[in-house]
């Protein structure tokens, strides 16, 4: 079962090759993307991780939630299904 993880308050330069490895000294990943603007291009500052196994996805959770990466504090949480929109 693969388990996938938010990344919040990601600099804007952060690419998703930055996000696997950080996250894959912690486990197998499956993805790692940058979520980017559609029309700029641009990172919107966050981004989603996907881990192979479930108790690598909540090590690096636990391990890398608050740390840095390209001088910012990271948050680390577990992904939540998006919400309808109306």
């Amino acid at each position: 079962m693969s388990k996938k993880l938010f990344i919040g308050s990601l600099d804007w330069g952060v690419t998703e090759q930055d996000l696997q490895d950080l996250f894959s000294s912690h486990g197998a990943v499956e993805e790692a993307i940058v979520i980017k603007d559609k029309f700029s291009g641009r990172s919107k500052g966050f981004g989603f991780v996907t881990f192979t196994n479930d108790e690598d996805a909540d090590k690096a959770l636990e391990e890398l939630n608050e740390s840095e990466l390209k001088g910012r504090k990271i948050i680390v949480n577990e992904a939540r299904p998006p919400r309808p929109r109306d």
